[in-house]
């Protein structure tokens, strides 16, 4: 306490903020300790989503377990459904067709796109830039479009296959493509004017939630968070996976760690993610988008009308699941918020034995207090909103 605050006798206050206040998603809860308006400490309880994913997908089959991934980090299911299906397939030694791996990419960053957009959005809005959150949101529901025509669904796409896809691209998804771009781009301009240079969002941002890059390592940090301490490190480049080898796109960084950062590294990487769905759709071959394996990937249904083989596969496959061999494997891609990994140990029987996930939000939610320890109560929230923490992911 301050020499002010012992003379005239004051006491600190323990406030809660969460769960159900609008910031804190209904899963969150900050017990705060303050000296006015300044935090002295910060305990963060998580816990009141109660997923159980990981249990859940311990007593269904490998195939069942996709849906499930849909509702880890909700605002990019896509890059949820593909880290799982490329740990099976590492599991089963299988590899998918060249037109699978670059359709995969480009949901991957269709879903980036949106989750990016959706975090700036939101940003925003909780600092009071109203304008700037219907600007993104509606690039954002342009995107959601192209996921629609794509999966058929906007949140809980369910796409990804283990061993393939659900289905191929729609007819005329390239003009879609480059018309939501387009239009995209023209939002993320006026965004851009709205609040990189303005002084309020500046004053908001700049120096709060700084941290330093050896810091943000010890803490586990990940994706933007850590690359806005200056740390290059992408999933996507350390450890490249499906085609992102072939991909000409760069990893922006920040220097400070800061609030501020964080929201220019996100700028960047949707200009970045753009670039990658235009080279990959410009590069993308023909051919198959599943392997041939009925004992892992399901054979079209006018086969398995027409063929008992594929009628057998099919019944065997739904009812006792596919059977990788006994083995564990870790599976890392490159999430919305870092480093999504799946480890998975198998028996060789239908269900996984461990189906364990790392959610790269959790490591950046166990560090707010570090964050805003020293800064004000109206602090949490832009620290907050720059993590990104997503309920489903974090407490699962």
């Amino acid at each position: 306490m301050t020499e002010i605050a012992r003379d005239l006798h004051t006491e600190l206050m323990v406030i809660n903020m969460g769960p159900s206040h609008p910031v804190t998603h209904g899963t969150v809860k900050f017990l705060a300790t303050l000296e006015g308006e300044t935090i002295v400490d910060l305990d963060v309880e998580i816990g009141y989503l109660h997923r159980g994913f990981e249990k859940m997908c311990e007593n269904s089959t490998w195939q069942q377990v996709i849906p499930y991934t849909d509702r880890l980090n909700y605002v990019s299911p896509l890059i949820n459904n593909t880290g799982y299906a490329l740990a099976v397939e590492k599991l089963l030694g299988i590899d998918v067709p060249e037109r699978c791996k670059y359709l995969r990419v480009i949901a991957c960053e269709l879903s980036r796109l949106a989750d990016h957009l959706t975090n700036v959005a939101a940003a925003g809005l909780e600092l009071g830039a109203f304008t700037a959150f219907l600007y993104f949101v509606e690039a954002r529901e342009l995107v959601w479009d192209l996921i629609e025509s794509l999966c058929g669904a906007r949140v809980t796409v369910n796409y990804v296959r283990i061993g393939g896809l659900k289905n191929d691209l729609p007819e005329r998804f390239e003009e879609k493509v480059r018309h939501v771009f387009q239009e995209v781009r023209r939002l993320w301009k006026d965004v851009d004017k709205l609040l990189t240079k303005n002084r309020i969002f500046i004053d908001r941002m700049r120096g709060v939630g700084a941290i330093s890059a050896e810091e943000a390592i010890a803490y586990g940090f990940t994706g933007p968070c850590l690359r806005a301490c200056g740390v290059p490190y992408d999933v996507r480049k350390a450890q490249p996976y499906l085609v992102y080898d072939r991909m000409d796109f760069e990893v922006p960084i920040g220097e400070t760690g800061d609030n501020y950062d964080k929201y220019l590294v996100r700028m960047e990487e949707i200009q970045q993610s753009i670039r990658i769905v235009e080279q990959a759709l410009a590069q993308m071959p023909d051919g198959p988008i599943n392997v041939r394996m009925p004992q892992v990937r399901m054979e079209p249904k006018e086969k398995i009308y027409s063929r008992i083989d594929s009628l057998i596969y099919h019944f065997k496959t739904v009812i006792e699941g596919i059977k990788p061999p006994p083995g564990e494997v870790y599976q890392a891609v490159e999430g919305g918020n870092g480093e999504l990994g799946f480890y998975l140990v198998s028996d060789g029987s239908g269900k996984p034995v461990k189906c364990r996930v790392r959610p790269p939000c959790f490591a950046l939610t166990a560090a707010m207090p570090r964050l805003v320890k020293g800064r004000l109560l109206a602090d949490i929230v832009p620290t907050f909103d720059m993590i990104n923490m997503i309920g489903g992911e974090c407490d699962r």
